[in-house]
């Protein structure tokens, strides 16, 4: 039996059961910081309440703050019948295994029935105005579900970093995973591809996910993820950026 790999610590706050059912959502600080503008819209639209912390003896010291309120990066939300997990630092590469080895252990303890990662891709030949959106569905169920919405199926490539892995796992586990890659500008935080993983999710769960928000305020929250990533960029060393992107086949099937 293979040793079940090493996770970081989910520290939940007092009297808060992490058993919430329903969907999970995991957004990470990647390319375009799609996965957590739409986590973070998520939160917010949805009302969730923040279920607890993932810690590490060698993350950062740094508390981000959040309308007067400090808040550590990694976070766990919870409402009804469905959870959100969000880094909001980008962390090395080094750390994917375990980050997604955490996001399955939450998953699991939480009594989830099925896991969606939002996350960006980029292509440089791509312009970028117009924006794709692209799924990939670790079993059968789950690309069914995004063929039902013509979400794009990627048929040939890699996905890389945390995405990659929780994928992989999936297949392998049989865990119901859908991963939505966003096209995304490679040069800043892109709200507007964020935008259009949050539709797919809405449309994926039957949540009801009001955008307007996002994208009337698009230019403001894309500056203040940007202060966000440059202050924490001064507390870590410089990430590599050439395994968070996705490589795709350019012919589709």
């Amino acid at each position: 039996m293979d040793a079940p790999l090493q996770s970081y610590s989910l520290v939940l706050h007092q009297d808060a059961d992490p058993r919430t059912g329903g969907v999970a959502i995991c957004g990470f600080t990647t390319a375009g910081m799609v996965g957590v503008i739409a986590a973070s819209h998520i939160i917010k639209t949805l009302g969730l309440q923040q279920l607890g912390t993932v810690m590490h003896k060698d993350f950062p010291a740094v508390a981000l703050i959040h309308n007067e309120v400090p808040k550590h990066p990694v976070r766990v939300y919870q409402g009804e019948g469905i959870g959100v997990f969000t880094s909001e630092i980008q962390f090395g590469n080094e750390t994917d295994l375990m980050f997604a080895s955490t996001v399955l252990e939450w998953f699991t303890k939480g009594g989830f029935d099925r896991l969606i990662i939002i996350d960006g891709l980029t292509r440089p030949e791509k312009e970028l105005s117009n924006g794709d959106l692209f799924g990939v569905g670790s079993i059968p169920a789950a690309r069914e579900r995004l063929k039902g919405l013509d979400i794009e199926p990627i048929q040939q490539g890699i996905v890389a970093g945390i995405t990659g892995f929780l994928l992989g796992e999936g297949d392998r586990l049989g865990i119901d995973i859908t991963a939505l890659l966003s096209e995304a500008s490679p040069m800043y935080p892109d709200a507007r591809a964020a935008a259009l993983a949050v539709e797919a999710v809405s449309d994926l769960t039957g949540l009801e996910i009001p955008l307007t928000e996002l994208l009337e305020n698009a230019r403001s929250i894309e500056d203040s993820v940007r202060v966000i990533i440059e202050n924490a960029a001064q507390m870590l060393p410089a990430p590599t950026n050439e395994d968070d992107v996705t490589d795709i086949d350019p012919s589709f099937g």
